[in-house]
């Protein structure tokens, strides 16, 4: 029996906080196999009917854990087992309980967010600057949120970067919705636009937090309150450790995250559009993060195919760029390493030994290609059907986001989140962030190229030891049949490397926010 019609007053809601309720009461699985049956899911997010199940349960595991207390596990198993039952022999009482439950976890969670408001620091302040490109910003804000939530500040909407290498000018309320942000989490920390005109000439504890720290190091910093009402921070990246947090702390980092950090309208409204647009072109599309451009080659060290004049500028350029702490790298090491951003031809080969065909459309999330359609052809040659924002919108529509790098990485960015098929070429922060989101959209399929290992067989390519054909395709294929975005548990440090400097080669955890925010069973969880 459907139950459409029993759950219509869901449109009225925030359908997300109000799935959360219904699915931490029923441990999660059976209202979303309910919503994702009744198209309930797809129809008010705008979310394919295959990924609603998981969408329902993620969204809710996070949204629902503000409020600690109601997570017992006895409850909700119990509940588990009880709604199984009745899905089977009752299905009309099902739909009352459900009701019922569903009005009790509304006044349950009205309550949280009345008493926890009372344990918000009204009086202590957090400003923060954040640093670095759109999703290096995106992931400190989030972790800055927890932060705050430690600490029982009020947190002031963060500055953006505006020194980075992309000059951009914009504000918090040009790339984000600031109303939405600062409402979705009223129930965890108390956020302002700006500080009160009391404090802005109050002296304040400036600090640089130690990166990958945990709740203990916060805790411990709250002893600045004795002293100061304003603490500001310097920066805001890779502030909390990926592990070893609180479960809240973590669910708060991905209700910051995938629900609070929402587009700005225009952002968001262009991002549609154009989604819709590749759509009604052909259908499913790969969204191809295109990691080949100026800044990246030159940050990284890598030469490989390009011309010695190339090189030099982008050696000139990372010799001239301050913030850049590596000055002089071996650019066949990183290669061999695995450390650099696949070619445009190498990506050609690549999909093409996958075994996807010419004709796929293929859109390009990326800035400039640096050397343009020289490097580029490589793999136009391959894929004719390369797309790109500026073919798919019009000069007026991209008129506003002109010079404003983290707005036109914010359409690329929704654009990534809402394809079939999600290709990186480099393991950067855009790549790790679009993975994580895919992941707790429902282990969206996302292809994370062994750069490492292709050298080996491009290499085997370029001397002539291997030919394009059958035996490459099983080889790339063998070689990623682990990598296309399956649930997982979070992989931990390298062995061998002690001491803070292991934290670095943890995999980070908005790359992947399993088993913290998302929903699964652990017989799903096999593949690593």
């Amino acid at each position: 029996m459907k139950i459409h019609h029993t759950l219509c007053f869901l449109n009225n809601l925030n359908l997300t906080r109000c799935q959360s309720y219904l699915c931490t009461i029923s441990n999660f699985g059976i209202l979303c196999s309910i919503m994702a049956y009744t198209n309930v899911s797809s129809r008010l997010l705008n979310i394919k009917v295959s990924d609603a199940y998981t969408y329902s349960c993620n969204s809710l595991f996070v949204e629902f854990s503000s409020c600690t207390w109601f997570h017992s596990f006895y409850l909700s198993s119990f509940l588990s087992h009880f709604y199984n039952w009745l899905s089977v022999n009752h299905s009309s009482v099902m739909v009352i309980v459900l009701c019922i439950f569903c009005l009790f976890s509304f006044l349950s969670n009205m309550f949280c967010t009345f008493t926890s408001s009372a344990a918000q620091g009204f009086d202590r302040y957090l400003t923060v600057r954040s640093n670095g490109g759109l999703n290096q910003m995106r992931t400190g804000i989030s972790d800055m949120v927890a932060v705050a939530h430690i600490m029982n500040a009020t947190l002031v909407i963060p500055q953006l970067d505006k020194r980075s290498f992309w000059k951009d000018s914009s504000v918090f309320s040009d790339v984000f919705d600031e109303f939405h942000f600062i409402e979705s989490l009223k129930g965890d920390i108390r956020i302002v636009s700006e500080l009160p005109k009391n404090l802005e000439g109050v002296p304040r504890a400036r600090k640089h937090f130690t990166s990958w720290s945990g709740v203990g190091y916060y805790e411990e910093m709250t002893r600045l309150w004795s002293d100061y009402q304003v603490i500001h921070v310097a920066k805001s990246d890779s502030r909390l450790a990926n592990n070893d947090l609180p479960l809240d702390i973590q669910r708060l980092r991905c209700r910051a995250m995938y629900h609070a950090l929402r587009f700005s309208p225009p952002i968001e409204n262009l991002g549609k559009r154009l989604v819709d647009r590749l759509r009604s072109h052909g259908g499913r599309y790969i969204a191809l993060h295109l990691r080949y451009e100026k800044d990246m080659l030159s940050f990284t060290g890598c030469a490989y195919g390009l011309t010695d004049a190339e090189s030099e500028e982008l050696r000139i350029l990372r010799e001239n760029t301050n913030y850049w702490k590596v000055k002089k790298i071996n650019s066949t090491e990183q290669r061999v390493g695995g450390f650099c951003p696949l070619t445009p031809k190498e990506v050609g080969i690549f999909l093409h030994a996958l075994g996807y065909p010419p004709s796929t459309p293929i859109y390009i999330a990326a800035g400039e290609i640096y050397g343009g359609n020289t490097h580029l052809s490589e793999l136009s040659s391959r894929y004719p059907n390369l797309i790109f924002k500026e073919s798919l919108a019009t000069p007026e529509e991209l008129k506003d986001f002109a010079n404003h790098a983290s707005q036109t990485a914010a359409l690329d960015y929704i654009i990534c989140v809402e394809s079939d098929v999600f290709v990186p070429s480099y393991s950067g922060n855009m790549a790790r962030a679009v993975e994580g989101h895919r992941r707790f959209l429902g282990h969206r399929k996302t292809i994370n190229p062994d750069r490492k290992g292709l050298v080996g067989i491009f290499y085997m390519l370029e001397t002539g030891e291997l030919e394009e054909g059958r035996e490459l395709s099983n080889m790339v294929q063998r070689m990623h049949k682990n990598r296309q975005g399956a649930p997982r548990k979070r992989h931990g440090s390298l062995p061998g490397i002690k001491g803070r400097a292991r934290f670095r080669t943890e995999e980070p955890f908005y790359e992947n926010p399993y088993p913290e925010c998302i929903c699964g069973s652990k017989s799903k969880l096999d593949i690593t």
